[in-house]
């Protein structure tokens, strides 16, 4: 309909950005994988910061756990004004048993109850105003770069995994591949995940418009995503840069 007068409603996107800006976001992101994939240089890669801790070196403080344990740290990160709290879940000891029979259990657990948890928040008559969300948003699975197949543990923890949270599927130190191997190893992940009916994210569900449709295929040719990870700094053209230094160059982590 055509407005007579000014309405104010292009006021509303402000007033919801100042109210966004003031709370805050939250996102919890969960990491697994066997020990040595580089999770925690990964998830300091992508927020450019420390805050996954890495693992001690193997002795009376680092063995490996006999079960799967979760560690969860949280840190609150700032960038041009906008606050974001950030919840990283850590699963040591999953994969790295003799018989990993069942250990994902741990982790499907863990995730069922935090989404119980705020559902029991959710349903109260005096509920707060701000509902502290542990909910685990994404679960980024690093897969090892073996350039073959996907290992039975793989497709069985995402088979379970993807029912319940969104499970983003990375190829771990993609740079000891070759590109040729790395294309084929991307190839066959693929098809594993499509004869198994393994749905990642994004999802299907999410393809509401062409253009979320159009979007979501782009990403859904990248899967699994091919990620290395760097906690040194290196000059590179007169700008430092977060990378891995080679004999034959630098692999910029960005």
């Amino acid at each position: 309909h055509q407005l007579f007068g000014y309405v104010g409603i292009e006021a509303v996107l402000e007033q919801m950005k100042i109210k966004t800006m003031k709370m805050g976001f939250e996102f919890n992101i969960m990491v697994v994988g066997q020990s040595g994939l580089g999770k925690s240089t990964m998830v300091n890669t992508l927020f450019k910061s420390k805050v996954s801790p890495k693992s001690s070196q193997p002795g009376q403080e680092g063995r490996i756990p006999q079960t799967v344990q979760l560690q969860s740290i949280t840190h609150v990160i700032e960038e041009k004004g906008v606050k974001m709290k950030l919840t990283v879940t850590d699963t040591p000891g999953f994969g790295d048993q003799i018989n990993n029979e069942n250990c994902w259990d741990p982790i499907i657990k863990y995730i069922n109850e935090q989404y119980e948890r705020y559902l029991r928040e959710e349903i109260l008559i005096a509920r707060k105003r701000k509902i502290p969300d542990t909910r685990v948003h994404g679960c980024v699975y690093f897969v090892p770069p073996t350039g073959h197949w996907l290992r039975p543990l793989d497709l069985e923890f995402m088979r379970r995994l993807s029912k319940i949270v969104n499970v983003v599927p990375v190829i771990a130190k993609a740079d000891t591949l070759t590109l040729e191997e790395r294309a084929e190893f991307k190839q066959r992940i693929q098809e594993d995940l499509k004869t198994h009916a393994i749905s990642v994210y994004p999802q299907e569900d999410f393809d509401q418009d062409p253009d979320d449709r159009a979007l979501n295929d782009r990403i859904r040719e990248k899967i699994p995503f091919a990620v290395v990870g760097a906690d040194q700094e290196h000059q590179v053209n007169g700008k430092r840069v977060l990378g891995r230094k080679t004999k034959w160059g630098i692999i910029e982590g960005e």
